[in-house]
């Protein structure tokens, strides 16, 4: 009897793999299998329907190249894979073993489509599209030489979640769209616009192209020449290798030379002279100054400054959020971002002034995890929101306010290290641990993620304004 199986553009594994398992439990042979679907001259049936009585184990090895090797373009990959298979099954020798005809076809078989996928990852160059929809779109064309594409995208729905984007080649379509992937059938090459970021990236390709360090194979064997039609700095190549000599020469003359006499001395004095952290500051301004060389936790590695506290430095009243955000990290001042506009608003419905109050944050760098263009918001655990609790005690031991005010459960904790729910204590006042009164309230931020968020503004501006009437 001959049978034929035919595999679809898109789950060709899932559709493998369901075949592959009611053949072999009905021990159908693999020269009774026509896996290109065509039956071959005489007539062909379908596979039976139900998995049959035979059961069979497969080692994990075999799942791993089973779930690279089907993607390659050889039309015998499936049929060499039912081959694998059926002789795990019979125990005849190992089939996976590279000594093995078998095995060692089927390792370069997946070996190709895991480097296609590597290849891919590397040389997808996305544009973006037109759209007025929230979320920003984005095009690619690629010719992969496997069928890659469906393999080879999650790795882009992780890295690019927060965007809409599709990936077009030969064979399938990738569409990403509101965080959902799906795929679709093949179509012509999209018309892509000019990307203004493409100039860019061309520029930074140019500059770090080290001429002294030319492998053509090399090159040709990491960045093959089917994709360079597709990739905007392949462009600036020919010109570069052809000024290549005339560049390594320029690099030899030029040659390095001796330090100036006296440099040496110098650059002793320039390090001296660098600003240095006092053990305990002994004002507001010093301890403002120590605060940007500040090392106590590892959030100043990413961020890109401390972001102090700012107002009246004798306030009676004093405003604690949990952290500089992205506009706040950038500006360096507290309360300049989304969350910032809230809070002023609400302290102008109170009646507090904000040149009358001291603005300040529990944690004073950017905590976030970087997703595309946009760095995302991180809370700060406990641990850094301790070891930020040395600056805040400097600003509240030099401002001596009459009140403070807790904005959120971070600086709530900071304040009094009690890390209850907020629901419990909103509005209310608590003993903190400098020994003065602290009011807790609704952080800024928890409103803007509120679908109605009236009944919090109301509670903000409440708080602020039982604050000010106690502070003064």
């Amino acid at each position: 009897m001959n049978y034929a199986v035919a595999l679809p553009d898109h789950g060709t594994l899932d559709r493998w793999r369901a075949a592959a398992r009611i053949a072999i439990s009905h021990r159908i042979a693999p020269e009774e299998i026509d896996w290109s679907g065509a039956g071959g001259l005489f007539a062909a049936e379908d596979l039976p329907k139900d998995i049959g009585p035979h059961q069979v184990r497969v080692p994990t090895a075999f799942l791993d190249i089973a779930k690279s090797a089907i993607w390659h373009k050889s039309p015998d990959r499936a049929a060499l894979l039912y081959q694998a298979l059926w002789r795990l099954d019979r125990r005849d020798g190992d089939p996976l073993s590279s000594v093995d005809p078998l095995g060692r076809r089927l390792q370069m078989l997946a070996k190709n489509v895991r480097r296609d996928i590597h290849k891919m990852h590397a040389f997808v160059r996305f544009r973006e599209m037109p759209g007025d929809g929230a979320r920003r779109r984005f095009a690619a064309w690629f010719e992969p030489e496997h069928h890659t594409l469906e393999p080879g995208t999650p790795f882009f729905a992780k890295r690019f979640a927060d965007m809409d984007w599709m990936i077009a080649t030969p064979d399938l379509t990738a569409h990403f769209e509101g965080g959902k992937l799906r795929f679709g059938p093949a179509g012509v090459r999209p018309d892509l616009p000019d990307d203004a970021s493409e100039s860019l990236w061309a520029t930074y390709f140019a500059n770090i192209f080290n001429p002294a360090r030319i492998k053509l194979d090399a090159m040709r064997s990491e960045m093959p020449k089917k994709y360079w039609k597709n990739l905007p700095e392949t462009a600036l190549i020919p010109a570069m290798l052809k000024d290549a000599e005339a560049r390594v020469q320029r690099m030899r003359e030029a040659g390095s030379t001796p330090a100036r006499p006296g440099a040496a001395a110098i650059s002793t004095r320039y390090r001296a002279a660098m600003p240095q952290a006092p053990d305990l500051p002994e004002s507001l301004d010093e301890a403002r100054e120590a605060a940007l060389h500040c090392r106590r936790c590892g959030l100043c590695e990413k961020a890109t400054q401390t972001v102090w506290g700012m107002g009246a430095p004798d306030a009676a009243l004093m405003i604690v959020g949990e952290q500089p955000g992205d506009r706040e990290d950038l500006e360096g001042r507290p309360f300049v971002g989304p969350a910032g506009q809230v809070l002023h608003q609400a302290m102008d419905a109170a009646g507090v002034d904000p040149g009358q109050a001291w603005l300040t944050n529990a944690v004073k760098h950017f905590k976030f995890a970087p997703r595309g263009k946009r760095r995302i918001h991180q809370s700060p655990d406990r641990s850094e929101i301790e070891h930020c609790r040395w600056w805040l005690g400097l600003e509240l031991g030099f401002v001596q306010p009459r009140l403070t005010v807790a904005l959120g459960a971070s600086a709530a904790y900071a304040l009094t290290g009690n890390a209850g729910p907020m629901q419990d204590r909103q509005g209310k006042v608590e003993q903190g641990l400098h020994d003065g009164p602290v009011l807790v309230t609704w952080h800024p931020s928890y409103i803007l993620r509120l679908p109605d968020p009236a009944a919090a503004r109301a509670d903000l501006v409440a708080a602020l304004s039982k604050a000010q009437a106690s502070a003064s």
